[in-house]
């Protein structure tokens, strides 16, 4: 009897094998993969590069290239109206002549606005006037403030005293005068020494210089605030700038 059931169950056990041979398929290894796609790659080398010619386009004429009239516009406060009148000529110069941009004073809304236009070269040139007219209602005189437009590399920065140390009364008065010195001799040794120029209006602070030169200055005048005798300050600006000049 046990020998008659051997047979059948040999059968049995090579069919459930044999079907479960089928039901699984066939994964190809990542090996084999990879060789066959170097083989392509080597198969489409051979045929030889293939020229790609340089797409050549048409020049742009000028009134493609310039999109719409920008235009800017920078408030002035009440007490720069007799100043900006007094210096009109001197701003207006520029901006015209060696920007080619229109500008206009809007006595309605109370500001300088300025337009770009056909003779317009450069998009940058907008921004540049509308930094020398901020400079100039700013405080800085005609003189300094041009130097935005004639020079790249320089930078207005402004911020409250109250911003480096909550001052109030009295505190905040002493403050503003140790940045200021008797008769402005602190802020002009600052001045001379950083090669910035720096306005003191109320509690803010204007500073017009390069971007490194900003940061010296700044430096200074955030110890002055803080309460450090100005002969403290003038001996690490002096350091600082000895630094710069080395470097450079």
């Amino acid at each position: 009897m046990d020998t008659d059931k051997n047979p059948t169950q040999d059968t049995g056990a090579a069919v459930d094998s044999k079907n479960d041979s089928e039901s699984f398929t066939k994964v190809k290894s990542k090996r084999s993969q990879k060789r066959k796609r170097e083989q392509d790659g080597v198969d489409m080398d051979t045929e030889g590069p293939v020229a790609h010619k340089r797409p050549q386009f048409p020049p742009i004429s000028g009134d493609k290239l310039q999109g719409p009239d920008e235009m800017r516009k920078i408030a002035v406060p009440a007490h720069r109206y007799t100043p900006l009148k007094e210096n009109w000529l001197k701003i207006f110069t520029p901006i015209v002549e060696n920007l080619h941009l229109q500008v206009r004073f809007n006595l309605k809304t109370r500001n300088v606005e300025i337009k770009t236009c056909k003779e317009t070269q450069d998009i940058g040139s907008l921004t540049k006037a509308a930094d020398f007219v901020k400079a100039f209602v700013l405080g800085f005189q005609v003189e300094d403030a041009l130097a935005l437009i004639r020079l790249d590399e320089l930078f207005l920065e402004s911020f409250d005293v109250t911003d480096v140390k909550p001052l109030k009364g009295d505190h905040l008065s002493r403050a503003i005068g140790r940045i200021a010195g008797k008769g402005g001799k602190t802020k002009f040794t600052i001045e001379n020494v950083t090669k910035t120029r720096i306005v003191l209006a109320d509690t803010k602070v204007h500073i017009l210089g390069s971007f490194q030169n900003i940061k010296t200055a700044r430096t200074a005048i955030c110890n002055l605030i803080l309460g450090s005798p100005p002969s403290k300050v003038y001996g690490n600006i002096r350091v600082v700038a000895s630094r710069t000049a080395e470097r450079f």
